[in-house]
This record gives C-alpha cells, structure tokens and sequence, in this order.
C-alpha cells in the first residue's frame, strides 16, 4: 500500500537521489502538494496515466493513492528506478517504469484508453513535449487532458490572452487545439534543490476538434512569421508569405497596421484559411 512506503526524503537520502541539473531535475517532496497535482487531473480511477520524470516518484505515488487504473512512468534517470520500483512493488499490476528518454519513447503500446498526462516535466524538456502532444498527425490526440508543471513564465504563455506580453506562438497553438487554465503555483522553495524561478500547474482539456478551421501547417506558418518579427505591423512581417497582404489583410477584416499581440485566434485562423483557400464553411481540420 502506498501509505506504508518511507518518506521520499529518506528514499532520495537512502538511494543518493541528489538532484541533477543537467537532468533539469527539481524534485517536489511534499506529498501534499504531489496530491493536490493528482487532484487537478480529475478523476482518474478510469483513467490510465502517462508520467514523465517521476524522479523518486512524489507524484507518482499521489495518482495511484488518488486511484489510477495504472500509471506508466517514463524515467531517463537510472539512479531513480529503485525508488520506483518499490512504488511498483506496493501498487502490483498498477505501476509500469520505462528507464529511456520521453522524447523517444513511443508510450502507447502501455496504454489503455481513456489517457491522461500528468507529469512534473523537466524544465528543460517540458515545452517540447508540450508541442508534440498538441500537434500530432491525427486529432483527437491520445490524450483526454495534459496536467503539467512548468516554469511560471511559461505557463503564462500557455494562458496569455491578446494584448498581453506573454500572448504568442505558444498561446495560439495551444487554445486552437485546448482549453488551458493554471490550477497551481508553486514557490522555488517547494523544490528541493529551489530553482531559481517559480513553477505552475497549468491544466489542458483536449478540445474535439480545434477551435476554427484552418490548416495547421499554414497556420503555423503565419503565427510564426507574425511573432518572429512582433514588433512590426503585420503588413510587413507577413509581406514574406505574400506581398499582397495588406489588401488581403483589408479583405479579412484585419487591420494591416495591427502587431501580432493584438490579434486573435479567430483572425489568425481566418487569414490561414484565406491563405490557403479552404472555404469558411468547410469541416474542420482533423
């Protein structure tokens, strides 16, 4: 059972678990925070979930007592496997540890639908995850919701609305595909080693279908070249895609004059479409 494991202080204590930094490890020891992660995925007794990083498994051990149908723990860092193993070992048939890369792991040969992620990323893989997962082939995704903890600063990226600092690439390509929210912050001193920034839960909600049509690689296209160069007119940033599109930009409705950040995602979706001639009415991209 899970509430007869030691604490995880003297798990990382008995196995040399000292964090890492090229690992981008930070591990998050209080269990009370760990459940309170668990809880924000929902209700998962129905539920398998995908973990990346578990570290000595804080986390972990909060989705299996928050009851996980089965948890697959994805962990590059071999040092930890015998702490999740001991996890495994109180929770039989209900925790599976992968020892490989997430980047190269293909999870869903361990996975029964319906999916969800909940992970305490690793900063320095956290954002790259993110995009793959919301940016696969065919959608619907795998996943029914992402929970995920991330750097503050990106989190506010994830949520940022228009006219904001942090609204951008990763804001739009987030909200066409999910419903993003943060259900969580965390102080560096919440981690041990404290990193030197603060961290959020943010919560995703796999919608199912994106929220207008477009085609993704246009629209990926036009985000892009508007954000790479957000301090002009879109007039000018966008003269790459097509020199006409300042009249097409008038057609849309959209003010040439306008920068990137004052736009939203409907008029980014409805230049994407104007771009690459898919009709208004038309289904939507799947």
């Amino acid at each position: 059972m899970i509430d007869t494991l030691p604490p995880l202080r003297d798990v990382i204590a008995r196995h040399d678990l000292r964090a890492r930094k090229a690992l981008g490890q930070n591990f998050l020891l209080d269990l009370n925070l760990t459940a309170r992660i668990a809880r924000a995925a929902g209700d998962l007794r129905a539920c398998d979930v995908l973990e990346i990083g578990p570290g000595p498994g804080g986390l972990t051990r909060g989705l299996l007592a928050e009851g996980a149908r089965h948890v697959l723990a994805i962990e590059k860092d071999p040092r930890c496997l015998p702490a999740l193993q001991e996890i495994a070992q109180a929770c039989p048939g209900r925790l599976t540890v992968l020892s490989g890369d997430a980047l190269q792991i293909d999870p869903l040969a361990h996975l029964t639908p319906p999916i969800r992620v909940v992970a305490n990323l690793p900063y320095n893989v956290g954002t790259e995850l993110l995009v793959r997962w919301l940016t696969p082939r065919v959608w619907p995704p795998f996943w029914q919701s992402l929970t995920l903890m991330f750097q503050r600063e990106v989190a506010e990226r994830i949520v940022a609305q228009p006219g904001s600092k942090a609204y951008g690439r990763l804001a739009l390509l987030t909200q066409w595909r999910a419903q993003p929210r943060i259900v969580l912050t965390l102080p560096p001193e919440a981690f041990s080693p404290p990193p030197k920034v603060s961290s959020a839960v943010v919560h995703l909600t796999a919608l199912p279908a994106p929220r207008f049509p477009a085609d993704a690689p246009v629209l990926e296209r036009v985000v892009a070249a508007a954000f790479n160069q957000r301090r002009k007119m879109l007039r000018a940033a966008l003269r790459g895609i097509d020199p006409a599109i300042e009249a097409r930009l008038d057609r849309l409705g959209i003010p040439p004059t306008a920068r990137a950040e004052e736009i939203g995602l409907e008029a980014f979706c409805a230049l994407a479409r104007d771009l690459s001639a898919i009709p208004p009415g038309a289904p939507r991209q799947n």
